[in-house]
């Protein structure tokens, strides 16, 4: 299949999560095909919703039993997540602080269309920097531990990074990602956390906060397009296509507060990348009246970084990769790190994770 904006072909798989009915009808191999990549992709849920509740497409028998496992996995993750943030409530309503929730959390518990399928490994929350020992300290008496690290990765985490390291709790397993920014601080587009977390949205009913509609979408932006991880790459684009199709119908003017924002912020390189690809790749409306005012601060050589993109947001899959899609996104993963911080952290902090890596031992 090609896409129509840039006579590409895609995967398989990218057109079934374009928000549309009348899809191709596909062969038993086209199916299998399908599946693996959806697999890979880890979008088999989303993609069980589109075709069930959204009606976007149907599939044969032999088909649902696959969304039908996935289902079962969805619901039973959505449980538990559910729970995990029902007694974090109750620990931070002892600390008279609110639960702000990010990313799939945020997702799940404020029911976004974001949530439709989004499965996730850990809870992510922000915390004011300031309340950070006293949310970490609270949260050891709630059964929560911090990861074990060597002395360098725990002075990186201290000095460097935008969250504490990962906490597990000792009975459930649960992994706890507590965040003071959505960027480390040596990062080129570091922004004030306190300028997200004065605009917190309340979920109805709750005594859970998210960001807001702006934030979340920018949040997921910077994450995607400055993390330099793809391995979920096509998942959280479709995160973001979702949340911005349900934010600009609630409110007409969403896209120019969203630029607004972006521009306040310092985030409008990674807004323009997601509002650019979300487009290409899944044909979210959006106006193009948005990008003229994002173009002045977009970077140059754009066909260079379509070359890069459109490649590393494929499903990790053999089915989708080029030849150069493993130096893709090599070149991405390495311009992350130059984007979070200067060459005389940079370079020894490459030379590091290149021996732990040649040693077959883990690191950040």
């Amino acid at each position: 299949m090609r896409n129509k904006l840039t006579g590409r072909s895609v995967p398989l798989l990218v057109e079934y999560l374009v928000c549309k009915e009348n899809k191709a009808l596909l062969t038993e191999q086209e199916w299998e095909l399908f599946l693996l990549q959806a697999r890979a992709a880890g979008l088999i849920a989303r993609l069980s919703i589109f075709a069930r509740k959204k009606r976007y497409f149907s599939v044969p028998l032999y088909i649902s039993n696959h969304f039908d496992a996935a289902d079962v996995y969805f619901a039973t993750q959505k449980r538990i997540v559910q729970w995990e943030i029902k007694l974090l409530a109750e620990a931070f309503s002892h600390l008279q602080l609110p639960l702000i929730l990010l990313k799939g959390a945020a997702y799940a518990a404020s029911g976004t269309g974001a949530s439709d399928g989004r499965v996730f490994n850990d809870i992510d929350i922000l915390v004011s920097q300031n309340c950070l020992e006293k949310v970490k300290s609270t949260l050891v008496w709630y059964g929560w531990v911090p990861e074990k690290l060597d002395a360098y990765d725990q002075q990186y985490y201290n000095r460097w990074m935008h969250e504490l390291p990962p906490m597990h709790h000792i009975k459930r397993q649960t992994t706890l990602d507590i965040h003071h920014n959505i960027l480390p601080r040596t990062s080129k587009l570091f922004s004030d956390s306190e300028k997200l977390i004065a605009d917190i949205v309340r979920i109805p009913g709750t005594d859970f906060w998210t960001l807001k509609p702006e934030d979340m979408v920018l949040h997921s932006a910077c994450h995607l397009f400055l993390g330099g991880e793809f391995e979920n790459g096509l998942r959280d684009l479709s995160d973001m296509d979702l949340l911005l199709r349900q934010f600009s119908e609630e409110r007409l003017d969403f896209f120019q507060k969203l630029v607004e924002r972006g521009l306040e912020l310092g985030f409008q390189q990674p807004l323009f990348y997601s509002l650019r690809y979300t487009k290409i790749l899944l044909e979210c409306p959006i106006p193009d009246n948005i990008f003229h005012e994002l173009e002045q601060n977009k970077v140059n050589k754009l066909w260079m970084m379509d070359f890069l993109f459109l490649r590393a947001l494929k499903p990790d899959h053999p089915s989708c990769n080029d030849r150069w899609t493993g130096f893709a996104r090599w070149i991405l993963y390495i311009r992350s790190h130059w984007l979070k911080m200067p060459l005389y952290l940079l370079i020894p902090h490459l030379l590091r994770k290149s021996w732990i890596r040649l040693m077959g031992k883990e690191s950040l």
